[in-house]
Order: C-alpha cells, then sequence, then structure tokens
C-alpha cells in the first residue's frame, strides 16, 4: 500500500512538473522579428547586392590596373643572312637584342587613374542605392505581411460574429419572434465569412512566404503588427521646396559627371605621343665583336591625332552634365510627390482609424444589443456588421498606404552615406 501511495504521489509530482514547464514555455514571449532585422538579413541574402559588391571589386581591380605602367618589350633582330657576294652566307650576320621601355607623356597614368577612381565612387553609390532599393522592397512586403495578418485577424472576428448573430437568429426562430428567414440569411452571412477568412488566411501565408524568400530566412516568429499603426503625431502642413542634393539619386548622377570630366583628361593625356627608348647589343658575326644600340622611336599622330576622342569625351561630358540637371528636376519632383502622398495617406489612415472605425464600431455594438431584444431588425445588423468590416478594411488599407508612402519617400530621400576613394596618381 506505502509502494502504491508512494508511486502516485511521484507520478503526480511528475505531472506537476510537466505543467509547470508547459507553462514556463508557453509564457515565454514570442519572437518578434522587427523591420530593421528583416532588412538586415535581406542585405546579405539579395542577388542584386552580391552583384554590387562584386562590381566594386571588380572597378577596385581597374584601378590597380590602371596605375600600371606599360611592360617593356623585348627585341631581336638578325640582319645580313642572306645574299649575294660576301652576305650569302652566315659570316656577315648581325644579330640586335635589346629592350624597348614605353615612356607614357602627357600624365596618362594619372588621367587613367583619375577615371578608375570616379569608377569606383560610382560603383560605391550604386551599392548604396541597391542597399536603399533592398530596403524599400523589404519594407514594401513587410507591410503587405503585416497588414495580411491584421486582415486575416479582422475576419476570423467576422467570422466570430457572424457564428453571434446566426446563433441569435436560431434562438429567435425557435422562440417563434423571428421568421426562418432571418436564420438563412445569418447562415448565409455564416459561410460567407467563413470562404472570406479562408482566403484571407490564404494570402497572409502568401505574404509571410513573399517576405522570407526576399530577406533569405524563414519567418518561424511573428512579426512587428504593431508598425501599422505608426502615424506622425502632429498633423503634417503643407509640403514645403525641396532640395535634391546630397540624395542617392543625385549623387549618381554626379559620378557620372566625375567619370566623364575624367574622360575629358584621359582623352587629352592621350593626344601626346609615348616614347619608346631602350638600350641593345649588336654581334657581328664577321669580326665576333659587340657593340652597344641605343633606339629611340615616337609615333607620328597624322592620321589620328586624337582630335575626334577628345571632341567625343566632350559630348559625352555635356551629355552627363545635361542628364544631371534633369535628374535633380526628376528627383525633386518625385520627393514632393512623395511628401503629399504621405501627407494624405497619413490624414486618410487617421481619419479611417480612428472617428470612422470607432463609429462603425459603435454603430455595430448597437445593433447587435437592439437585434437581440428584437428591437432593430436582421437587415439592419448586417448593415451594420458591413461597414463595420468595411471600416476595418479600408483602415488597415490606410495605414499600409501610409507606411509605403512614408518607405518611398525615405528611398528618394535616403542620404549619400559612402567613404571616399582616393588613390595614388
Amino acid at each position: 500500500m506505502n509502494t502504491v501511495l508512494a508511486a502516485f504521489v511521484a507520478a503526480a509530482s511528475c505531472a506537476g512538473m510537466a505543467q509547470a514547464q508547459t507553462g514556463m514555455q508557453a509564457s515565454l514571449p514570442v519572437p518578434v522579428l522587427s523591420l530593421d532585422q528583416a532588412v538586415e538579413a535581406a542585405g546579405g541574402a539579395a542577388p542584386a547586392a552580391q552583384a554590387a559588391t562584386s562590381a566594386i571589386a571588380a572597378a577596385r581591380a581597374e584601378r590597380i590596373v590602371a596605375g600600371l605602367r606599360p611592360n617593356p618589350i623585348a627585341q631581336g633582330q638578325v640582319e645580313n643572312i642572306a645574299g649575294t657576294g660576301p652576305y650569302s652566307g652566315l659570316e656577315s650576320a648581325e644579330t640586335t637584342v635589346g629592350v624597348a621601355i614605353p615612356i607614357e607623356l602627357g600624365g596618362k597614368r594619372g588621367a587613367r587613374v583619375a577615371v578608375a577612381n570616379a569608377q569606383i565612387s560610382r560603383a560605391q553609390l550604386h551599392a548604396a542605392i541597391v542597399a536603399a532599393d533592398v530596403r524599400l522592397q523589404v519594407t514594401q512586403l513587410y507591410v503587405e505581411a503585416i497588414a495580411a495578418e491584421r486582415r486575416l485577424s479582422t475576419a476570423r472576428d467576422q467570422v466570430r460574429i457572424a457564428s453571434d448573430a446566426l446563433r441569435v437568429a436560431s434562438v429567435r426562430v425557435q422562440a417563434g419572434r423571428a421568421s426562418p428567414l432571418e436564420e438563412q440569411r445569418a447562415n448565409v452571412a455564416k459561410v460567407n465569412a467563413d470562404a472570406n477568412a479562408e482566403r484571407t488566411a490564404r494570402l497572409a501565408e502568401a505574404a509571410r512566404a513573399n517576405l522570407a524568400r526576399r530577406i533569405g530566412v524563414p519567418i518561424t516568429g511573428a512579426l512587428d503588427v504593431a508598425l501599422l499603426d505608426r502615424l506622425p503625431a502632429a498633423i503634417i502642413g503643407p509640403t514645403a521646396m525641396v532640395d535634391a542634393a546630397g540624395t542617392l539619386a543625385l549623387a549618381a548622377a554626379d559620378a557620372d559627371l566625375a567619370i566623364a570630366d575624367a574622360g575629358v583628361r584621359l582623352a587629352r593625356a592621350n593626344r601626346v605621343p609615348d616614347l619608346n627608348v631602350g638600350p641593345a647589343l649588336r654581334r657581328f658575326e664577321a669580326t665576333n665583336d659587340t657593340a652597344a644600340v641605343f633606339s629611340v622611336s615616337i609615333p607620328i599622330p597624322i592620321f589620328n591625332n586624337g582630335r575626334a576622342v577628345v571632341a567625343q569625351a566632350h559630348a559625352q561630358r555635356t551629355q552627363a552634365e545635361a542628364l544631371r540637371r534633369v535628374t535633380a528636376l526628376d528627383v525633386e519632383q518625385a520627393i514632393t510627390d512623395a511628401q503629399a502622398e504621405a501627407a494624405n495617406a497619413a490624414i486618410t489612415a487617421r481619419a479611417a482609424a480612428g472617428p470612422a472605425l470607432a463609429a462603425a464600431q459603435e454603430a455595430a455594438r448597437i445593433a447587435r444589443i437592439g437585434y437581440r431584444e428584437g428591437k432593430f431588425g436582421q437587415l439592419d445588423l448586417l448593415d451594420a456588421e458591413r461597414t463595420l468590416a468595411e471600416t476595418r478594411l479600408a483602415a488597415i488599407d490606410a495605414l499600409a498606404n501610409y507606411q509605403n508612402a512614408q518607405a518611398r519617400l525615405g528611398r528618394l530621400t535616403a542620404p549619400v552615406s559612402m567613404p571616399t576613394t582616393g588613390g595614388n596618381q
């Protein structure tokens, strides 16, 4: 008997410990994947970011190549090995072996290095632009995922409301206070709510899958759903005049102009002919004597004097300068439109998620109470519930539109933050 009692006490203790551990596990907070964490994860997994990093490495390698001097040229020459008289054999052969060393004039090496440095800066800017684009894409997918979860919560709440309405309608019909038609209407509303919840759940799963695919890691925890409700505290006033200076888009145009400037300098430097100088040794077969030879050569720019290349470089520089002005106008216009869009989205979201939603919720609450007490008809209840569902969805869409508008505005006004590239001239 004592053995059985001891075993029962031990089993009860183990069960209590297991329940305590289960309770502790259930009480542990669910890890939340924040937007910043999602952006950080996507930065390392984005193919575009990897391509931009490779482009920077290629530009740096090109900078090393641009700073190298021309290779010397080994030369060999044999004279007087065939002819008549004393030159019929190899007795009069003269063999010359030497090295020709190219000497660049006009600052070609420094001009090449300047072009390579400008291209490195452009590649780094492109990497920063890609990072900003990745952040925008991840933000939009994140907002869509949390909005889909909010819609799913709304759809499930509508299922609960429809179930309650069906139960009330069944009670009223059984009590003889309503016709069976009301129960059928409530049943139809319940079926439609179930179908809508199933569709919304599938869309929510797709949104999470798209976000997980973009960031490169599976999403096992929760998302920061509260991000959707973050609105500016103050009322946004009229948009002020904007300046595109300091933005990534205009910095890219400036980098293209810097490359064109360096190209003009390189084209001018290439007009200066280079020298080829080098010592050599000449051996006379007939006397077995050796003599030193020093050669100097320079090309004569008769057919191609480099003027066409310089003209082309100037035209490309003029084109880059014009495109830079166009980019400044486009960026300023886009920022102005994005500011207005964000301000309007904030006003719409504040109204939809505030007074309009509160009024719809109160109307639905009154309609439910009145329907249960027989003061309102079923059509009044269905209309109030439909209005509430539409208002809640409109509020979710308005909040998502504001967050997306803010993300687009942040992308347009993203500042330039990148190291400068120097090099030996």
